[in-house]
């Protein structure tokens, strides 16, 4: 009987063990990050493992917490089954620190520790101060007192209560000078370290193998907190060369882990927009009485700025502020500050900063700040599915490690492929990206363009004489919409928006204001007349376009100016000069097209007059 129990036993214990789990501490380096308007795609590859017969699970740790948990993927290379793939949270990891941030930290706990003695110092000082003016001498009627002694123990007591106030003045000073260094060490440190997110995830991929084997490994996974936005520089030396585009990618990223030695590809792509094709709804018309009216109005906000700020009013820097739906973006200054060129239409901006919630709003007024508020809401453990045998294997490169931010002048090798929904732009160079939060910037590209220069002006808006560059086969290169620094003649001139999605097969640039262009527009006084005939009024306009080429070279300008449109039978408009003008009916505009020698001057003349009854007033310029 004991030894059947004894047998049932070993039994029993060997089905325990076999159908124990083997768990399996995985190595794995990121290889290759996609990089979208918003979030990236990480892939990471394993050597070969040694994997037991039986189900083990593989655990990849020290992941990043922002995974997006329905985009994980397992792959394996080997005679196994991949079961399934968990997220699961990882609070006992400590994240490591960098050697400078370490000894940032060192030097502010050897400050606490100062701040510390100091205030115990201070507190002894206190405690004298405190028992000297409890034992004070007092003379009483029927005591006799040395006088001597007793102005001796009062000068002593003074004394005393002196220095240990003097003293706790000191120590306070001393502990306020401790104070504002650590205060810029704690500074620096954000800096160096970006907001750190809480704690990591561990990836653990169940796999079942009939015999013991070998595999490898590949995980990929959507990551939140990292984004890359195009900009561009414009650089023109004269209206007689041609002009340079470099194109730019702005990448940032805070997702927890850092990206050492990485191949990177820049996407067009954006996963969190809108996949979902319209449907048009009933197109209802009625009265206005009825409650029916029209659309809101597109807004004119063309150039907006403003300030982030968290929730008690201070300051952030480096917060992603994007326009909703497109690629142009830009970043708030160390003060917080930002300024951002709009495309035409309506637009929302979304503002993101990690550790915060994300907020958009309409971009209504040309000013428009944001207060973040902070996001305590965390990630759950969820359960996905993995795919499972397949033969993909990705490798690591063994290229020395560069830091982004050394090569912002640097040109690198770029592929661009055109696919069927997005670009992409594969950079052939390793790069380091660190989980810091701060924007860097690479050069994707280098253009030379053959332009079309001519001057533009609207006296009526501006006196002011703007050049632009009209260029050519921009479609090849694939631009993405983004915001330009524009150059000329070496010197920087402002920003312009490169909306690509509204250019035809030449893109216009506008260079910004030449001053060596002069144009005023004066209203001519003596020819504005007014008249009364019958029951009706007649009113003229005259203006002279006075115009003045300062340039030592020739240069091609458009001007417009416009005509009055009636909008009524009972309005009528007589166009009495216009000095050769091109006149489109339809809008009233009117357009001259010019050569002007070095040092020319032209006039140009605009008159017209206005037959409106006398009774009905008018908005006449």
């Amino acid at each position: 009987m004991k030894k059947c129990l004894l047998v049932l036993t070993l039994f029993f214990t060997s089905v325990i063990l076999n159908a124990q789990e083997n768990q399996i501490a995985v190595n794995s380096k990121i290889s290759n990050v996609t990089v979208f308007i918003s979030g990236a795609q990480v892939f990471r590859n394993t050597e070969q493992i040694d994997l037991p017969q039986g189900v083990s699970l593989l655990v990849f740790s020290g992941l990043s917490s922002a995974i997006e948990t329905q985009s994980i993927q397992a792959k394996g290379e080997g005679n196994f089954t991949i079961l399934s793939v968990t997220q699961q949270k990882n609070f006992l990891l400590e994240k490591k620190n960098s050697e400078l941030k370490s000894t940032y930290l060192t030097t502010v706990t050897e400050l606490n520790d100062k701040i510390a003695t100091l205030r115990n110092e201070s507190e002894v000082y206190k405690a004298e101060e405190d028992m000297l003016i409890k034992n004070q001498v007092v003379m009483g009627p029927n005591v006799n007192y040395d006088l001597a002694k007793f102005k001796a123990a009062l000068d002593f007591q003074k004394q005393r209560l002196t220095d240990a106030k003097n003293k706790q003045i000191e120590i306070g000073k001393e502990i306020a000078k401790l104070q504002l260094s650590q205060n810029k060490y704690r500074n620096q440190i954000a800096e160096v370290d970006g907001k750190s997110l809480g704690n990591s995830n561990d990836v653990v991929v169940k796999v079942s193998a009939k015999n013991a084997t070998k595999g490898k490994f590949s995980l990929t996974y959507m990551v939140a907190n990292a984004a890359w936005y195009p900009s561009y520089d414009i650089r023109a030396k004269d209206v007689s060369s041609p002009v340079e585009l470099v194109y730019k990618a702005n990448v940032s990223q805070n997702s927890g882990e850092d990206w050492k030695n990485v191949r990177f590809t820049l996407s067009s792509g954006n996963p969190k927009s809108d996949q979902i094709k319209p449907e048009l709804g009933n197109y209802n018309l009625g009265f206005l009485s009825a409650g029916y009216g029209f659309g809101s109005a597109t807004s004119a906000v063309r150039v907006v700025k403003g300030k982030i700020t968290d929730n008690n009013g201070e300051s952030i820097p480096g917060a992603s502020i994007r326009v909703k739906g497109s690629s142009i973006g830009t970043t708030s200054d160390a003060n917080g500050n930002y300024t951002m060129q709009l495309p035409a239409g309506n637009n929302s901006l979304v503002v993101s900063y990690l550790g915060f919630v994300t907020q958009e709003l309409y971009a209504s007024s040309a000013v428009l700040n944001f207060r973040l508020q902070e996001d305590s809401q965390s990630l759950n453990e969820v359960v996905v599915v993995g795919a499972g045998n397949s033969k993909t294997m990705i490798r690591g490169l063994s290229a020395a490690p560069v830091r982004a931010r050394e090569l912002t002048s640097t040109a690198v090798e770029v592929s661009t492929v055109q696919k069927q929904t997005n670009v992409t732009f594969d950079i052939k160079n390793p790069y380091t990206i660190l989980s810091d939060g701060k924007q860097f910037t690479v050069d994707i590209g280098n253009y030379d363009f053959n332009a079309e220069y001519e001057y533009y002006a609207a006296p009526k808006i501006t006196e002011d004489a703007f050049l632009t560059a009209k260029i050519s086969g921009f479609d090849q290169i694939n631009l993405i919409s983004g915001e330009a620094s524009v150059f000329f003649e070496g010197t920087f001139l402002g920003k312009t928006l490169l909306d690509v999605q509204t250019a035809s097969d030449t893109l216009k640039i506008s260079l910004g204001v030449d001053k060596n262009v002069v144009i005023k527009r004066e209203k001519q006084k003596d020819f504005n007349e007014k008249q009364f005939i019958g029951s009706s009024q007649r009113d003229s306009r005259h203006f002279v376009i006075d115009i003045k080429n300062r340039k030592s070279q020739a240069i091609n300008l458009i001007v417009e100016d416009q005509l009055p449109l009636a909008t009524s039978s009972d309005i009528t408009v007589e166009k009495q000069e216009i000095s050769k003008a091109k006149l489109d009916e339809t809008n009233g505009k009117l357009t001259w097209q010019m050569l002007l020698q070095p040092n020319e001057q032209k006039k140009l003349v605009l008159k017209y007059q206005v037959k409106y009854p006398k009774n009905k007033p008018i908005n006449l310029e």
